[in-house]
This record gives structure tokens, sequence and C-alpha cells, in this order.
């Protein structure tokens, strides 16, 4: 590959991540304003459920997709879906229109996340892997920095169908750009044997989907809907993650549970922050979520020291679950009067350092415990576990934010245990090297069964 197609390639690969990231955060600063102008309240929860649910059927499908026929069919196809959703949300006349194009765009987010892992792992060589993805992270940290004042200013003076309405041009620069640098670049292609339970995954997919949202629903005080969706989740999940997962047996299993104990634990917490601040705090919205800002701030630059390869992976892994889980600690302090509210500042300034060490790296981690004919697979089992232990997290801190009557501190006390687990899954994701996890009949194998 040139340097200039290389350029390019580099380009559209952000590009397109950035923009899935930037509406993934501007739907929700713009929702309010669309609740209020198209009405149905309390159809609210559902433009972010059902992007959810439909983001996992996405990439389960787009992983198996890729590995079968090569991340280009896929890739294009979750591009145009993702643009059709954004025109058909920004056109609609009504809540359920948009809710379907929020339907559509969560779909084919997910068929692009998924797909540009296996550009990746098929076009780059091993060593730049770290770059990338530091990469790829950063692009997901700079629209929360940058973002809210972006939508807020288009929210404001050309309203908020813009916020949909403008993306999809921006999704087709990306695409030519990905056109140029992907000329002549292995990614048509795949096995040759029709994928096996295909159908069935899928179906799986489809009802993780419907247990994670039960839980996000019931976690408003409905243990009955919380309990039913845990349920569901049980049945379907460990049908999408490796074997071993849940347990975190060494090697890709421990790989995809870090992913999720990092994620969760940091985004329950991260949501109940700025509340926690303005609320008990009085700080201004502005100067709550500046504290939040920092921590995208580290983030991206622990992302660029991973890429960079500065650390270890062990080092990567293992401290960077202690920086997420201090961070938590910190911050939950601040739920305390007698702590000063300053220190929610460089709390979150740990906690986006240790997500940029870990974030990334356990991406790279993946590919390289893939093998050919896997990277699709691996990575959506890596996705999606992400995605639903997010949600699992998140909802029972909500269930207990509701259910305690001192309910800030409850979800920091939960935030940190969860963090803390990843101390103990950190050297079993990292392993003792590439070729002994190579190995490893656990590590490599199929993704779910």
């Amino acid at each position: 590959m040139t340097k200039r197609a290389k350029r390019a390639l580099s380009a559209g690969l952000v590009a397109m991540v950035s923009l899935v990231a930037f509406e993934y955060m501007a739907v929700a600063i713009a929702m309010p304003v669309v609740a209020r102008e198209l009405g149905g309240l309390e159809l609210y929860g559902l433009a972010f459920s059902g992007a959810m649910a439909a983001g996992v059927v996405g990439t389960v499908l787009g992983g198996r997709w890729a590995d079968l026929r090569g991340p280009a069919a896929p890739l294009w196809t979750g591009a145009v879906a993702f643009g059709g959703g954004l025109l058909l949300a920004g056109l609609a006349p009504a809540m359920e229109v948009l809710i379907a194009g929020r339907l559509v765009q969560g779909f084919g987010g997910a068929l692009v996340n998924v797909s540009l892992y296996v550009v990746v792992a098929r076009v780059y060589p091993e060593d730049q892997h770290p770059k990338i993805f530091s990469l790829f992270a950063t692009a997901w940290v700079v629209p929360s920095m940058i973002g809210p004042a972006v939508v807020g200013v288009i929210v404001e003076t050309v309203g908020w169908r813009w916020v949909f309405l403008a993306v999809p041009a921006l999704t087709v620069l990306a695409g030519l750009a990905l056109v140029r640098g992907l000329a002549g670049q292995p990614i048509t292609g795949g096995q040759a044997e029709p994928a096996p339970g295909l159908l069935r995954k899928v179906s799986w997919a489809a009802l993780t989907a419907v247990g994670a949202g039960l839980m996000q629903y019931g976690s408003g005080g409905n243990l009955a809907l919380l309990l039913a969706g845990l349920v569901l989740l049980g049945l379907a999940l460990p049908r999408l993650l490796p074997r071993g997962t849940l347990r975190a047996a060494r090697g890709l299993p421990a790989v995809v549970a870090l992913r999720g104990i990092a994620a969760g634990a940091f985004f329950a917490t991260e949501v109940i922050t700025p509340l926690m601040l303005i609320n008990e705090r009085d700080l201004s919205p502005v100067i709550a979520g500046l504290a939040l800002t920092g921590g995208s701030l580290t983030w991206s630059f622990a992302s660029w020291l991973q890429g960079r390869e500065v650390f270890g992976r062990k080092t990567n892994l293992l401290g960077g679950s202690a920086a997420i889980a201090l961070g938590i600690l910190l911050m939950g302090l601040v739920t305390f009067d007698a702590v000063p509210v300053a220190l929610a500042y460089p709390s979150w300034i740990v906690a986006g350092f240790g997500m940029g060490l870990v974030y990334p790296t356990l991406s790279v981690r993946t590919l390289e415990l893939s093998a050919p004919g896997e990277q699709g697979v691996n990575s959506s089992a890596l996705q999606v576990g992400e995605m639903v232990f997010s949600v699992v997290s998140v909802a029972v801190t909500s269930a207990l934010f509701v259910a305690a009557a001192s309910g800030y501190w409850t979800v920091f006390a939960a935030g940190l245990v969860i963090a803390l687990s990843g101390l103990w899954v950190a050297p079993r994701a990292a392993g003792r090297g590439a070729l002994a996890d190579a190995a490893t009949p656990e590590a490599v194998g199929s993704a779910a069964r």
C-alpha cells in the first residue's frame, strides 16, 4: 500500500468511526427537543434501547458476514443503512417514524463498526494494529469533547433535524476516502463454506437485545421486568460469546469479559456523575460537564501511548483496570459533603486514563487471538459483550439508585466492585505472550457456540 493510499484509508476509517460516535452522543443531547416537538414522550426510551437492540443484531450478523464474504459487503451495506436511517429520522413527521430511523441507523452503525475491525485485520500488518486502534479510540473520544457544543448550536440555530440530516453527506465523504484507500486491498472473499447456524446466532442476538432492553426498562423500579430481562440474557448471551467468557477463561474469553467489565463500570458511573454533581454539589451543568471532559482528554492521551506501545500489554490492562477503579472510588467520595467537590476533576482524569489504556489494548488482543476467518465473529463478540455488560451494569446501578435512600454512593460502590473484578481478569486477558495464547484452545477457537 502506498503512503498516499494508507493515509486515505486511515482518514476514512477514523472519519467513519467518528461519525458513528458523534451520532451516538448527539442523539442523547437532541432527544429532549425532539420529543417535545414530535410528541410521544412515552416512546423516549425506545429511541435509545431500540437502536441498541438493532445494534446487537447488526454486530452479530456483520461479524459472521465479514468472515464469510469479506468485510466489504457488510461495511458498505452498513454505511448505506446508517445514512438512510439518519435521513429517515431527520425527516420524521412523528416519533414512531423517528424510532424506525433509529433502528435502521443502529443496525447500520453496528455493521460498520464490526466490519472495520476486519478491515484492520486484513489490510494492516499486526505491528500497526495498536496505532490504528488508538486512532479508533480517539475517534470515539473527540466527539464527546466537542460534540455537546456543536449539537447545542445546531439545535438552537437551524433545528434538531439537522443533527440527523447533516451526517449522511459526511458519511458519503468518509466513504469516498475509504474507497480510495481500500482499492486493491484484500477485503473481498472469505470462507468458502456456508456460515453454520447464522440464523440461530441472529435469533440469539435478538433475544439478547430484548433481554437488555427489559433490564433497562425494569431498572426504573419494575422488578419483574428487570428479572425477566436478566433471565433472557442468561439464556441468550453466552451463545454469542466465546465459551468461558462468563468465568473469564484465559485468552479470548477473558479479553471479552474484561472489555465488558471496564465499559460497564465506567459508563454506569459516568451516567450518574453529572446528576450527582448538579443535584448534590450544586454545580451548573456546564461546570459539571467539565469533570467528564478531563476524562475524555486522558482517554485520548492514554490511547496515544498505547498506540506507541509505551507500556507492555499486561501493564496496560492491569494498570488501566486499577486506574478505572481508583477514579470511581475518588468520584464516589465526592458524594459526601465533607469531601471537596474539586476532587471530581482529577477523579475522572484518572478513570479516563485507565480506559485509554485498556480499551484499544483489548481490540488489538482480540485480533491477535483470532485465527484467519474468525476476526469478524470474535470482534462482534467483543462488541456485543461490551454493549450488553454496559446495559446490565447501568440497569443494576440504576435499580440500586432508585431503591436506596442515599442512592448516589451506592451506584459508585457497585461500579467500584465491578471495576475491581477487572484486576483479577486482566492478567488472564494479557496471557503469557502471543504464541502461548494462540496454542490455548480456550483462547482461539470459535466464538460463541
